[in-house]
């Protein structure tokens, strides 16, 4: 059992949030805040709790302290964000570090109400190594442990599952809550029928744990994407210069689809493809009849024909859950596919629609369809491993008897 923030008392406690605050930066600017307007709900009800609020999270991969990666411009960006208000401003004080003796004072100098964002957590070495002192120091500073950082749930560091058994009372974030809602609930163990998956991305052994996972739960599994067509040649269609998987990976993908023959579940591959000799599309561009690519090219999206074929799958479901793009979708030349998937999605209002993540997340993003989907995952690594079904360490340190 999984406790949330509401099920918590929280006035006057020191409450630890971990979430994540791993955004672009650009210069003196955050170039993108989306991940810190997802933590909001869950900072505003602790502040409203009465809890004196430390949060904490990792930007970027520094090999030791780096200024250019200081959570400094993340609490500047933060005071602009946490104000109901707009042009109001809420005081985010900043921790030159995140243990210490520093730190532990202006954590006891802290009142209810006040936010204190700790220095990026990846400026020692002993968070990703998940070291026993270091999360003991981590766990010092916290009466109460909250996980809101859905992404780094796959990880087991210091500060997403070696503190937790050193704090007396732990919970999930509302981000957190939404995350295992839809893709453990309304995904994985009770989605609505029909319940169609898509899957696209470059390679099929980045996906092989997620099509076992899904193959015996959905009515249809629609894959695009570069993996299409390792699935194409491993069932001896030519697919010209197109990215494949060679050796064992066409092995595996022929087994995958006698595994989708035998449980009885179509596994659609793309009928025709959006064909260029230059991942740029300075060549000609052309639509193939069939589901052969010319010699001289590479598939580099979905065709018209299987767009079509993809659209009506998608408009018959109940549940859709998506991860990766169906074609090179950087390059507008290639971008409908994964356009024509998300437009679908977006129209069909009676079903539960979830994006699991990564460069789907992205696009949709980009492409102004997310508010237009039930639940776009903030996780990519955490959302596939989910998706295969693992147990993600940071969502196990949550769990009580």
């Amino acid at each position: 059992m999984i406790r949330y923030i509401d099920d918590l008392q929280l006035t006057g406690k020191r409450v630890f949030i971990r979430v994540d605050f791993n955004v672009p930066l650009e210069g003196r600017r955050v170039t993108d805040d989306t991940r810190i307007r997802e933590a909001l709900p869950t900072i505003r009800r602790a502040l409203e709790m009465g809890g004196k609020v430390i949060l904490a999270s990792h930007l970027g991969r520094p090999k030791g302290p780096d200024p250019k990666l200081s959570t400094v411009l993340v609490a500047e960006k933060l005071a602009e964000l946490l104000p109901r208000k707009p042009g109001d401003k809420h005081e985010v004080i900043h921790a030159d570090d995140c243990v210490g003796d520093n730190v532990k004072k202006q954590v006891n100098d802290l009142k209810a109400g006040q936010v204190l964002l700790l220095e990026n957590l990846r400026f020692h070495k002993e968070e990703e190594a998940n070291d026993e002192a270091f999360s003991r120091e981590l766990a010092a500073l916290a009466d109460v442990y909250v996980n809101d950082a859905f992404g780094t749930a796959h990880r087991a560091h210091a500060s997403t599952a070696g503190m937790v058994p050193f704090v007396k009372e732990k919970a999930a974030g509302f981000l957190m809550r939404k995350e295992i809602e839809y893709l453990g609930d309304k995904v994985l163990r009770n989605p609505q029928k029909p319940f169609v998956a898509i899957l696209g991305g470059s390679k099929v052994s980045d996906k092989i744990k997620v099509i076992e996972s899904l193959l015996p739960k959905v009515d249809a599994l629609l894959v695009g994407g570069a993996m299409a067509y390792t699935f194409l040649k491993a069932q001896g269609i030519e697919v010209g210069k197109s990215r494949v998987e060679e050796g064992d990976k066409l092995a595996l993908a022929a087994k995958l689809l006698d595994t989708a023959k035998r449980l009885k579940t179509p596994l659609v591959l793309p009928i025709d493809h959006i064909v260029c000799a230059d991942l740029e599309g300075k060549g000609p561009v052309k639509e193939t009849p069939d589901q052969v690519v010319p010699a001289d090219m590479m598939g580099l999206d979905i065709g018209p024909k299987t767009r079509a074929m993809f659209t009506q799958r998608i408009r018959d479901a109940k549940t859709v859950v998506w991860n990766g793009p169906m074609g090179l979708f950087e390059v507008a030349k290639f971008a409908e596919g994964t356009r024509s998937v998300a437009a679908a999605m977006s129209i069909n209002k009676d079903a539960i629609t979830v994006i699991g993540g990564g460069d789907s997340a992205a696009a949709v993003e980009q492409m102004g369809y997310a508010d237009k989907m039930s639940h776009v995952s903030t996780g990519g690594g955490a959302s596939l491993e989910f998706l295969e079904g693992r147990e993600l360490p940071g969502i196990k340190a949550l769990e009580t008897k």
